[in-house]
């Protein structure tokens, strides 16, 4: 069946605006999870906010199942977190982790992430190692089961990093963890909405996401998996009344459930909202979009590769909505200010983001292109045609 990229667009009044390939930064939300977001912010002004938030009871709620859906596990293994970053922060310090201890992880993780290591690194004595990229630039497999010892407590990677259109083999090193019986983090951030995910699959123990990029939800919204069988043994680095229950003047006890990696306050407008995105999502199905995602940005390499002085820096076997570029003899920020003139939205990605990847390849920046499924393949040609013009 066809996609219907009309519907997609017309359901989406950003489009009117912008030529929008900025969606791994935020991606433009539809009409009804906006419509959603103001109907209760509307309710909190004119009755209250616990008020609303009672009222709505049954839409937060909803929203744990809809994530259940989207990733094939269990409800009560959902946490609901302002931030992907926030989100994987309380799955990775609430691990233990001591001296000799080993953390590994990719040549392409995110600076968030690789700054918690360091600072765990300081703090505790254990080590983290970069597993290296095998011939197609993503993390070898080889390399990491050769790695695998008894001092591994951990193996974190990123899925869709944020720059190099790579997708990491993410069931691949599930099975290695698996086999080893290692905790297994992965970072969902940039492939959760633009691909189907299946923790089972996968075979994590902690996945972590955001609602703003290709899942097309609000900002400040996220959340984190977190496999039962791994929950019991874990603490997270901050607790208040929500996340533990005040049972003696001496004691506590945990929520049974990952919503102990969550905190009391919340917004609720925008986590009704990151619901009705992750709904509106499962219409299309994964499947649909994954594969019409996949489609435009091999078209849109097709036609970047044409344009002489334009150089692709895409990684991996299998490759996603992210196209990463640089222009002979321009800066990435002037292409990106050039662009923004023309009501065209993309991205920077600098040296900062990802330290390990980018001094491997010789980079300091590179412009970022990242497509949707409501993005048509003729604003694919004004986007080329625009970039002729810089050149």
């Amino acid at each position: 069946m066809a996609f219907d990229l009309l519907h997609a667009r017309h359901e989406t009044p950003g489009c009117e605006n912008v030529l929008h390939f900025n969606n791994a930064g935020a991606a433009l939300m539809p009409k009804p999870v906006l419509d959603r977001i103001i109907i209760h912010l509307q309710m909190e002004a004119e009755i209250g906010g616990y008020e609303a938030a009672d009222r709505s009871h049954d839409a937060v709620e909803h929203v744990y199942d809809s994530v259940a859906t989207l990733i094939s596990c269990n409800r009560d293994e959902i946490a609901i977190i302002e931030n992907a970053t926030r989100a994987w922060d309380m799955a990775f310090y609430s691990i233990p982790l001591g001296f000799g201890d080993r953390i590994l992880t990719s040549m392409a993780e995110y600076a968030s992430n690789y700054i918690a290591f360091l600072q765990v690194v300081r703090k505790t004595g254990a080590t983290v190692e970069v597993i290296p990229n095998d011939e197609h630039g993503q993390i070898s497999i080889n390399a990491l089961r050769n790695a695998i010892d008894n001092h591994v407590k951990l193996i974190a990677i990123t899925h869709v990093p944020t720059n190099g259109g790579l997708v990491n083999p993410a069931v691949a090193v599930g099975k290695v963890a698996r086999e080893a019986g290692i905790l297994y983090l992965l970072d969902a951030c940039q492939s959760i909405g633009q691909m189907p995910i299946d923790v089972n699959v996968i075979g994590c123990d902690f996945l972590s996401a955001t609602g703003r990029k290709y899942l097309r939800g609000p900002r400040g919204t996220g959340f984190l998996y977190v496999r039962r069988d791994s929950m019991e043994q874990l603490e997270p680095p901050f607790l208040d009344v929500h996340a533990a229950q005040w049972v003696a003047q001496d004691r506590y006890k945990l929520r049974p459930d990952a919503r102990r990696f969550e905190n009391w306050e919340t917004n609720y407008a925008t986590k009704i909202g990151l619901g009705v995105a992750i709904d509106y999502a499962l219409k299309w199905t994964l499947e649909a979009i994954w594969s019409r995602i996949s489609a435009l940005a091999t078209t849109f390499r097709a036609q970047l590769d044409l344009l002489k002085g334009v150089t692709l820096w895409d990684l991996g076997i299998e490759r996603c909505g992210i196209v990463s570029f640089t222009i002979d003899g321009k800066s990435s920020k002037e292409i990106v200010h050039t662009l923004a003139q023309q009501s065209i939205n993309v991205s920077v990605s600098t040296l900062n983001s990802t330290r390990l990847d980018m001094e491997a390849r010789g980079l300091t920046e590179l412009v970022r292109a990242s497509v949707h499924y409501y993005n048509s393949e003729e604003e694919v040609k004004r986007f080329c045609a625009a970039l002729a013009s810089v050149l």
